[in-house]
């Protein structure tokens, strides 16, 4: 199976921490863009016509704060020129403070069954240093039109200030609205980002204190029943996301519009980031890839291992040599033996242990060297 990603890159106003492309004052091109976009799906539906696909996820970004109207054409376009599995996962990303009832009405009739929701701290002044625009009255709000559905919320650690008992609030009120699964990573400052400032003047949480965060998240969450399937992400027993389990098995996937990746025949490619350009692109009949790549045999072998690695189920061994025609172990011998210690195994799986986790960057940079 085979996932689809569409990038929807408008929102009120950019989040302090946010270096994805997103555009906070190009809104009104909001119908133009999602019209190149069904016909960038057009334009590709040929090549894909022996693909059935088992995900959608719509990104940002925040998807949500366009007319909905639009999402539902998106989906449209989908179900008539590719095709899905008979029970896809859905996914689209929304911002608490631009949900309502209507909205979710429309999202349910496109065929929409998860939901990912940004919360990022249940401290509302957080929210404000983060440029956010919602509050946490207005993620109850959403949470409660949630109600028995299928949703995802997303926590922040490394937030300038936040403590443990500020972790705690989050998860217990992510928790204690029903969300069936819970993202919890750790902001990471980028050059460009307004809170880039903040790192470089010191006042963000440094690597042990981010690292004491996560600890203490990961048992609380543990404790209310969310296992750790992949280093930042924890769920209900059966409520893993699909579509992102499919990344991190080196599965395919084909993404439209802004900025959209996609990994398809061995082959990785890019959309350009400039939504101009894009527009442009579709509107005189080209694609709009701005970089493409072959993943070479030796490359393809370390993204296996690599991203096995991050997940708590770890590499399977024969999945490898299925893959590969080789044995894992034989073709990362010299790292495989530096990291021994850090590895637990357990029949034809290989995974880090618990406790290293979440310090897996450093595991896995013996890998690449080798």
């Amino acid at each position: 199976m085979a996932g689809i990603y569409l990038h929807i890159p408008f929102c009120k106003q950019k989040c302090t921490y946010c270096d994805f492309a997103s555009f906070p004052d190009k809104l009104s091109f909001a119908e133009s863009y999602m019209a190149c976009l069904y016909k960038e799906i057009e334009m590709r539906s040929k090549e894909l016509k022996d693909y059935v696909f088992d995900t959608v996820y719509i990104g940002g970004g925040t998807p949500s704060v366009i007319d909905p109207k639009y999402i539902y054409g998106a989906m449209k376009q989908i179900t008539k020129l590719l095709r899905l599995n008979k029970n896809p996962e859905v996914t689209i990303e929304m911002n608490p403070g631009t949900v309502n009832e209507s909205k979710l009405r429309t999202y349910s009739s496109a065929g929409i069954n998860r939901y990912s929701v940004g919360l990022q701290t249940a401290i509302d002044s957080q929210l404000e240093n983060l440029n956010r625009i919602h509050t946490v009255r207005e993620f109850m709000t959403c949470a409660s039109l949630l109600k028995g559905k299928n949703f995802s919320v997303d926590v922040m650690l490394g937030i300038k200030g936040q403590t443990k008992d500020d972790v705690k609030k989050t998860i217990e009120l992510a928790a204690g609205v029903g969300a069936k699964h819970i993202s919890m990573y750790a902001l990471t400052p980028e050059d460009g980002t307004p809170i880039y400032t903040d790192y470089l003047n010191g006042e963000l949480p440094d690597g042990d204190e981010v690292r004491s965060l996560y600890d203490f998240g990961y048992a609380l969450l543990t404790e209310k029943g969310y296992q750790r399937y992949e280093v930042s992400n924890f769920a209900k027993k059966g409520c893993e996301s699909r579509h992102n389990l499919n990344y991190w098995k080196r599965g395919e996937y084909i993404g439209f519009g802004v900025s959209a990746s996609s990994f398809m025949c061995g082959k990785r490619f890019t959309n350009t980031f400039n939504l101009d350009e894009y527009i442009k692109c579709i509107l005189s009949g080209f694609l709009p890839v701005i970089e493409s790549e072959t993943v070479e045999k030796e490359d393809a072998k370390f993204e296996f291992v690599m991203l096995a690695l991050r997940t708590a189920k770890g590499i399977s061994a024969s999945e490898y040599r299925k893959a590969f025609g080789s044995d894992w172990k034989e073709d990362f011998a010299q790292a495989y033996k530096k990291t021994l210690s850090y590895l637990k195994e357990e029949g034809d799986f290989t995974f880090i242990k618990e406790e290293y986790l979440y310090v897996q960057n450093q595991i896995l940079t013996e890998y690449m060297e080798n």
